[in-house]
Parts: structure tokens; sequence; C-alpha cells
């Protein structure tokens, strides 16, 4: 039995008809013949989707109780009962109610597809849970009902329900989404334009992304080398050179133009020894291509133009943005260069740029990193020069009837051997100084064609010539080598100073160092492995690149560093001039490190910091706040139990009362300590649920007196998502401490109303207030304002309500009494479609 099929129609807010759209794919597969039946619809009221229901089998729903209230959910062992060949599931990213098969409706799903069911489900875009943080900037809200990305991901079909703002704000206007007397609050809230505009952007462009992973996918699969332009990709071929900035504007203004454009700069790198580009500029690019959206790569290749076409059609790229040569105009004679060759061979899939730039026809200049030795096509250059040339002057030379002179045909052959010098080296020009000298003989020198000579002054002329060739040949090619190894010790001391500056910017980022070396480098692979002695497996400290190796002894290269450190590379074997350079990159690897593990143990010894101040705090609550009642309720039971007075039962009644107090004002501060230890030790763990305010806040206020509250909490408020508990201590708390510092005879005003998606409960007193400097430090632990005398309280109130709060996903807040005083601001999350009949505020529908 394979695994069923999923489906999902995705919009970008409730209303844009996924549902209606789930329902009509539903009849169209009835009437082929498919057995297709209702899991789990949500109508939410609306006509339209509830007529699509008519006609269409529904599994009956499964009805549990939880804190006293009924909720439905799809029962899932019905349907796997039923085995349709397709169910309809609303709602992927809905919460089950506590006591169902799974925490999450998603999981459900899962479920019915492992069972071989096909399935057509519903997600709105504000629910995946890479966007959470975007659509709460965007709304204004925090959607708490999300759905793993990588489960619509896998979905083998996603319909993207598209709908424009003005449509959508229609519909609503008509009564299509919300009942009428919610329709003008919501398009003032969540439904403007400008929201629904951003969310159906994100909803296109990530349905888009997702297309462009099923083409690479299929494209992949029947190996498809050519370019399709279904968007626009341009790629931004880099040398390291101050140009690279410039290419790098010019592509993200051409990706501009075209709605979803990227770029991606790439970065060829050769693979002998050190790359030839500036390690700093090629991250202060990298920093600028990221700035700019886009994505930087690193390829390794000797041949750049090859490699740059491999990339930009690996990618599907549709452009490339390359920099005009710097070349000077007689470099042109070894080569048409990079860029001429890349726009030769594109073809007609790829469109190049060539970008004039302020570098154009300036050089390349020494080459900034590259070894001592010569590279082979250079050698392979010099030997043909220095052998295959001597032997086509001589051809030449002997076609020739006019008599040049030894003298002349000596410095002809002599300008072959010193170009051999300056291509190959020593080795081609003593070649060619050795073969010269015999063609010199044999075809030049009298007797011709015989390697004697007859008059003694042309021995001397050729033993001349000989010396002369080796002389030049030999200071050629040192010269040649000072300059190699100037430009390597140059090369390696801009990678030094780059290191020792990040050591004085403090950069702390072991990956990003890795990173650095593998690009310097032109690895595969970089790891940092540790262990802690010389029998322990070694342990991966951090690593970069595809498949990093576990073992020194497996990596290409490995660098030691102390007795139980390695650093282990992949890709290539480096040459022994190279491992200086890496042997600093090793060392400051090793730094970087002690400091992340330094800063982690600050950060514990600045919590432990913490902790000891709380339990600093603790004791001297203890020794004073909690002392005072305790003092007080034994000298009430002293009294009782004394035997030298008779105590009348208005006495008696009196000291009780006062052992009550004392127990109760005990009671409160012993429970604030446990609430604040359960907020530091994170055990605070809500149960949410749906609840009306006016179930809470009259239990919150038992325990103070009825003249010092008045109460104002409306019954059309919209129900919250709460923890019952935790918000009746929280309410308790915050008004507790507003009665402590209000006016005798002022009551604390607590009300509370609804804006947009969140209803705010506000605690108002008319006490002394609090400046703007200490409204944050009033929710600290252990902290009290003004004139409070001690026995009062350890000051943890309202800092145990702010965790509880805050652990609801709520907000608590202090702002300025209008006329005097502090009002409290506790900022609840309304319920998603939930509300008392009455004058209701319209929240998004989430489910």
């Amino acid at each position: 039995m394979g695994r069923g099929k999923l489906r999902i129609y995705l919009g970008a807010a409730p209303g844009v008809g996924k549902t209606y759209s789930m329902l009509s794919e539903a009849h169209r597969r009835i009437e082929r013949g498919t057995d297709c039946v209702v899991g789990f619809v949500e109508h939410h009221d609306r006509p339209r989707t509830e007529v699509m229901l008519h006609g269409l089998e529904q599994i009956p729903r499964r009805t549990l109780e939880y804190r006293g209230t009924t909720f439905t959910e799809m029962d899932v062992d019905a349907v796997l009962g039923r085995r349709p060949a397709v169910a309809l599931v609303d709602e992927l990213p809905h919460t089950n109610v506590p006591g169902s098969r799974n925490a999450k409706r998603w999981q459900d799903v899962e479920e019915l597809l492992a069972a071989g069911i096909d399935v057509v489900s519903t997600v709105n875009i504000q629910h995946l849970e890479s966007l959470g943080d975007v659509v709460e900037s965007i709304t204004g809200v925090r959607q708490r009902e999300t759905v793993p990305d990588e489960v619509v991901r896998r979905a083998d079909q996603i319909e993207l329900v598209d709908m424009s703002p003005q449509a959508v704000r229609r519909r609503m206007a008509h009564g299509n989404i919300y009942k009428p007397d919610k329709v003008d609050a919501a398009l003032s809230n969540y439904f403007r334009p400008g929201n629904l505009t951003a969310l159906r952007e994100l909803a296109l462009l990530w349905v888009a992304d997702r297309v462009d992973e099923y083409l690479q996918q299929y494209r992949g699969e029947h190996n498809i080398r050519s370019t399709w332009q279904a968007r626009e990709r341009i790629v931004v071929g880099l040398t390291g050179g101050p140009e690279g900035r410039t290419l790098i504007r010019r592509a993200a203004r051409l990706a501009e133009k075209g709605a979803g454009g990227e770029v991606l700069a790439v970065y060829i790198a050769r693979s002998d020894g050190l790359t030839s580009a500036s390690p700093k500029e090629l991250a202060v690019q990298r920093t600028l291509v990221e700035d700019l959206g886009g994505t930087f790569h690193h390829v390794i290749g000797d041949d750049v133009p090859t490699a740059l076409l491999d990339f930009a059609r690996g990618v599907n790229a549709t452009q490339i943005v390359l920099g005009a040569s710097r070349r000077r105009t007689w470099q042109y004679a070894f080569g048409p260069g990079v860029s001429a060759t890349v726009a030769r061979e594109s073809g007609p899939d790829l469109d190049v740029h060539i970008v004039t730039h302020g570098e154009v026809g300036r050089g390349r200049g020494l080459p900034v990193a590259r070894g001592a030795r010569l590279g082979r096509s250079r050698i392979l250059g010099g030997w043909f020069v220095g052998v295959v040339g001597p032997a086509l002057l001589t051809l030449m030379l002997a076609h020739i009837d006019a008599d040049l002179g030894l003298a002349n045909d000596m410095l002809l052959f002599l300008s072959l051997t010193v170009a051999a010098a300056l291509l190959g080296g020593l080795f081609p020009a003593l070649a060619s100084a050795a073969f010269g000298s015999l063609l010199l003989n044999y075809y030049f020198t009298p007797p011709i064609h015989r390697l004697t000579i007859a008059d003694p002054r042309n021995i001397v002329a050729i033993a001349v010539f000989v010396g002369v060739a080796i002389s030049v040949a030999w200071v050629v090619d040192i010269a040649a080598r000072r300059t190699h190894q100037a430009a390597r010790l140059r090369a390696e001391s801009e990678v030094l100073s780059f290191l020792a500056g990040s050591v004085l910017r403090g950069e702390t980022s072991l990956e990003a160092l890795l990173e650095r070396v593998r690009e310097t480098f032109g690895m595969e692979s970089v790891a940092l492995l540790e262990r802690s002695s010389d029998v322990d497996p070694w342990v991966c400290a951090g690593s970069v690149g595809p498949a990093p190796v576990d073992r020194p002894e497996d990596a290409d290269v490995d660098m030691p560093v102390g007795d139980h450190l390695a650093l282990a590379l992949t890709g290539r074997v480096l040459p022994a001039e190279d491992r200086r350079v890496l042997g600093a990159f090793a060392a400051q690897a090793v730094v970087v490190l002690d400091r992340q593990r330094l800063v982690g143990e600050a950060e514990e010894a600045r919590k432990l910091a913490e902790g000891n101040k709380i339990r600093t705090s603790l004791l001297a609550a203890v020794s004073h706040d909690l002392r005072t009642p305790l003092a007080a309720i034994k000298a009430a039971v002293s009294s009782l139990r004394s035997d030298d007075v008779e105590w009348s039962e208005e006495d008696q009644a009196e000291l009780l009362e006062s052992i009550e107090a004392g127990a109760d004002r005990l009671d409160n501060l012993v429970g604030n300590l446990l609430d604040m230890s359960r907020l530091q030790t994170g055990t605070v763990m809500p149960v949410i649920r749906e609840i009306d305010l006016d179930e809470v806040v009259p239990m919150a206020l038992v325990g103070v007196p009825d003249d010092a509250v008045e109460p104002d909490i409306p019954e059309t408020l919209p129900i919250v998502r709460v923890d019952k508990g935790l918000l009746e201590r929280a309410v308790a708390n915050v008004v507790e401490n507003a009665v402590k510092y209000s006016p005798d005879a002022t009551p604390v005003v607590v009300s509370a109303s609804a804006i947009a998606d969140r209803v705010e409960l506000r605690v108002v007193d008319r006490g002394i207030g609090v400046p703007d400097e200490a409204k944050e430090r009033i929710f600290e632990p252990f902290q009290r304002y003004g004139d409070v005398p001690h026995g009062s309280g350890v000051g943890l109130g309202l800092a145990v309500a702010r965790g509880f709060v805050e652990a609801m996903g709520g907000t608590l807040t202090a702002e300025d009494t209008p006329g005097g005083g502090l009002t409290m601001v506790l900022t609840l999350q309304a319920a998603p479609g939930f509300a008392p009949a009455g004058q209701e505020v319209p929240v998004p529908v989430t489910r």
C-alpha cells in the first residue's frame, strides 16, 4: 500500500476561497466516480461555503470535553475505518483540543497519508512557521497556530487561491466572510489594503519558490542542461578586484527590473595554491551582495570560463554580468580573456553583459596570491618557444636569400632564449640556448652543414652566445621567481593582516573563520576537530562545506594545533609554502573557539550572579517581610493562649482575624516566591483555552475589599486565549499592587476593551505614579517603588504578573494615568472566530 497524495489550497488571507475551492474539487472528483468524504470542514457560517457541503458524505466528528466546554474535532479512527480514496481536511495548522489523538491537525493528516488515503487541505500563508515574524511585523498579529514549512513543501500539489485585495474587501463588505456587525472593524484593522497586499505578495513569492524547486528537480531528473528562462536569475562573475562592487550593484539593478529576480555572485578560484583574490575585498563583496538580497558562491575551477558557464547553467541562470577586462592592450596577445570567452561560448540561452568600470585597461598588476611555481601552461609554452622556436627560426632563415650575418642570427636566437626564460623559467631557456647553439653551428657557421668550425673567431662568438643566453636565462628566471615570491608574501601579509583585524574587531564566529579558510585555499570542506586525550575519539567543534571529515587522518591536509586540536581540510593537497598561512588560520580558529566557550562560561556566570542576587534579595525578604506576618500570628496566638487575661468574644474575634490576615499575607508572599522560582527555572507551562474575562476578573478580586476596586468588564468582549489560573494570579497581583498605592477612598478601576484582534485589560490607580525611567524597573524581581512600608510585600508581584502574561503570549506594560497615577495594561490575544453575541469585534479566522 503506497502513501497517499496531499493537495493543498494555499491562500493569502481568510475569505479568499480556499475551502470553497476544496469543496468544488470534491464535487468534481465525485462526478468522476472517486470515493470522496469530508473528514473535517469548517464553513464559518458562510452561506456559499455551507451550500457546497450538500451532497458530500461527512464523517461524524469526535466530541471532546475540556475544562467544562465541549469541542468537536476530526475523528481520525472513523476516517481510517471508512478508508475513502480522498478525504477533505480543512485548516491544516489547527491545534487540536487536549485529549485528541494528536496535538496538531497536520499530524492527523500524516496518519491518513500513511494509510494510503489522499488528502485535500487548506492553509493560509500566515500560518507557515517560517513566516511568523514577517506576518506579525506586517499585521501586528502573532499567529499561534502554525504548520511546519516542510509539511506544506512535501505536498504533491500546491494550488494558490489568489484574489486581489480589492476583491477580498468587497467580499467582506457584502457579508460573504464575516457577519455584518463585524465588517467595519475588520476592514479597518486586519483587512486593510496594505496588509492584504503584503500577504498576497508573500503567498505569491512562496509558491514561486516551490515552483522553482519543482523545476530544478525536473531538470535534474531529465538531465536538461540548457537554460529555461522561467525566472530572471543573474550570475555575477567576480575576480576579487575592486570592480566587483560595481558589477554587483549593476546586477541588482537588472534583477529589480523583473519581478522575482535573483542575484548570484560567484568567485572562481584556481586550484594551485592561494586564491588569486584579496580575502578582504571578497569579504566586502560578499557582504554587499547579501545586503542586496543575493547569494555568494565559491567555486573551484582551473578553467575559469568553463567553470563559470557550468555554474550558470547549473542554477538555470538567464544572464551573466562580467566586468570589462583589466588587461592592457599588449596582453591580449596571450588570449581573448574571460569575458570574451564566456560571451562567445554562452550560446543563445544566456545573455552576457560586459560592464565597463574604472579599472578597465589598468592591468591586473602583480598576481596577488599566485605561488612561486609557474603554471603548467606557462612551462609548456616556455618549452615550445625554447625548442620549436629555434627550429622554426632556422627554417625561416634558411629560405631567405639575404645574408644577415652570424651576429644578427645570434641575436635572433638569443631573443628566443630570453622569451623561453620569461615563459617557462630556467630549464626551457637552457634547452633553447643549447639547441640554438647547435643550429647556429650547423646551419650558419662555416663550414655549413657540419658541426666543425673553421674560423676560431666563430668559436668565440658561439661560446659568448651560449654564455650570454645562459646568463640572461638565469637572471630572467631569478627575477620572475622573486616577483612571484614577492606576490606570495604580499598575499600572505594581506591574509595575516585580515586575521589580525578580525581579532581586534572581536569577531567570534568560528563558522565564518572556517569559511574564510575554505575560500582562501580553495578547499571543499574545513573542520576543526578536538579530543580530550590521545585515546578519546575526535569530535567536530565546527565545520563548513559538504561532507567534512571526522578524523585528521582522512583529510587531504591536516594542521595540528597543540596536542588535542587539528584543522582538517579536504579538496586537494596544499603545497608546503601554503602551510605557514594555514597555521595562522588554525591558531586563530583555536582562539575563536576558546573565545566562544569563554563567552558561554561568562553567560553562565552572569546567570549564576543573577541567581545569587535573587537569593540575596530572597534572604533579605525572608529576614524581614516574611517574619513580620509570622510575628503578628505568633503574638495573636500567644495572646489567645495566655491564662493571665480573660479575652472577650470581640477580642478573640479580633485576634483570630489578625491571625487570618497574617496567614493570608504569608500565603501570598510564599506564593509569589514560588511563582518567581517557576519563572526563573522555566517550568511555567500554560494550558491555553478560550474563556471570557468576566470568568477570571471576579475570581482575581476575591481578596480585595469591595470598596477598593471598581470593575467594568463588558459582556460583549471577545473570548480570549489564556490559562485561567495564570491570568487570575496575574490580575490579582496587579490589582493588589494598585490598591496598595492608590489613595484611600479612591477605588482602583479595572476595565477592559477590544482592539482589533486583542483584548486590553486596564488597571487604573490614582496614586503617586511612576517616572518614565522607572516604568520597566518596577517589573524586575524584588523591586518596590516609593514609600511603601516593609511588610507589605517582597517586590515580586509585578514581576510574577508580567512573567505569567508573557508565558500566555500577552504583554504587561505601565502607562501614566491622565490626571495622575499609574495604569497597568494587560494585552491578551483574542480567540480566533469565537465571540459572544452582541457588539462583537471581528478578528481574523486563523483556523
